[in-house]
């Protein structure tokens, strides 16, 4: 199974309107990030690797509305770092939609295997039980709730398959999507390239024939995971606001950053990403990326993407076309660069509001003599 059909027909209802519109580009998926600080130092994220004077920054309630105005995507992912950190969550939420059991809010909780692969992931004993725990409890309460695993080299397709079971008895979705290799990640060894994600996606899907697995993905994408599609990225399509401003050019890479929905739209260089183009793009097959290039295809192909939904991905025969990386530019490494601007920013606003605060502060003995 696939997205449930709500949100399926919202989507299309939103992708068949920009189509007759026009546009060529367009947003999918917010991806707000109001912080970048979390509970966990899981072995390949690298998305938290910053001085504390950055993870300590938020965005605030306006800041993210605003954000969710600005670009009006017509869904919202507020990842992180860890998002109930942010002390003013529930007003975020409640800002976009509520803050209460309802069709169009879910949580996802992060899940990438069944207890002792979960805790190893994520480099803390316990974190399972208490996840599942949550979840039980937010079910309770009557919100929906997914899991989001992210599937790394040297996980057996077996136990994954397990985990999938394990997911459907509890009753959650799964969002599922091969690692992306962070340059900052703490563990570079265990990222699958394309052709391993093909193999071990094919083998997990071909285990779950006739169980229900219930993923939160389109049936296109899911067959594009099986090797079945041949795809370029779709990295507008889930656009990120975090503490840096605009992400360019996706969620997972963060070459620039603009002040403005608009300039991230209109400057990116678009062409010089993606697998083919990029050496940082080569191995990727994440579905920040290729998730809306799926949902676009769905609307261009409706009934290949309908026979993908009857019988599920193809898990045997030959795989699609691989693109080519020969004409892909060299990597550039900006991290530092990007780290140290940010930093002088906060040094230059700190100095300003302490400024302000001094001369507010030598002015009260003056009005209070006069």
């Amino acid at each position: 199974m696939g997205i449930p059909f709500l949100k399926e027909m919202r989507i299309g209802a939103y992708l068949l309107k920009q189509k007759l519109l026009g546009r060529e580009r367009y947003p999918l998926v917010l991806m707000l990030e109001p912080l970048f600080r979390c509970n966990l130092a899981c072995f390949g994220c690298g998305k938290i690797d910053y001085p504390d004077a950055i993870l300590n920054r938020r965005l605030s309630v306006k800041e993210c509305l605003d954000a969710v105005d600005e670009c009006g995507a017509p869904m919202v992912a507020i990842p992180g770092g860890e998002p109930l950190i942010h002390k003013e969550i529930g007003e975020i939420v409640k800002g976009i939609v509520v803050f209460e059991p309802s069709p169009y809010l879910f949580f996802s909780v992060h899940l990438d295997g069944l207890k002792d692969h979960h805790d190893k992931s994520v480099c803390q004993e316990g974190v399972f039980e208490r996840a599942v725990s949550a979840i039980k409890a937010a079910k309770a309460k009557g919100f929906i709730v997914n899991v989001n695993a992210t599937i790394y080299d040297g996980h057996p397709p077996q136990d994954i398959a397990a985990f999938l079971d394990f997911a459907r008895d509890l009753g959650v979705g799964v969002s599922i999507s091969p690692g992306y290799a962070y340059e900052r990640a703490p563990d570079q060894e265990h990222f699958l390239n394309r052709r391993k994600t093909k193999e071990l996606f094919r083998d997990i899907f071909a285990r779950g024939q006739g169980k229900q697995w219930t993923f939160v993905h389109s049936a296109l994408f899911l067959d594009f995971l099986a090797g079945n599609q041949t795809y370029h990225c779709t990295p507008w399509g889930m656009p990120t606001r975090n503490v840096f401003g605009w992400q360019k050019p996706c969620y997972l890479l963060g070459e620039g950053y603009v002040p403005t929905f608009k300039e991230l739209m209109e400057t990116t260089d678009w062409d010089s990403y993606g697998t083919g183009r990029y050496e940082k793009c080569a191995n990727c097959m994440a579905h920040c990326g290729y998730e809306p290039t799926a949902a676009h295809a769905t609307l261009q192909q409706p009934l290949q993407a309908l026979r993908a939904w009857l019988r599920g991905p193809r898990t045997d025969g030959e795989m699609a076309p691989e693109i080519a990386l020969d004409a892909q530019r060299p990597a550039q490494y900006v991290y530092s660069d990007q780290v140290q601007r940010k930093l002088s920013e906060i040094r230059t606003a700190e100095a300003a509001e302490r400024a302000n605060k001094a001369a507010a502060n030598s002015r009260v003995p003056m009005e209070a003599a006069e």
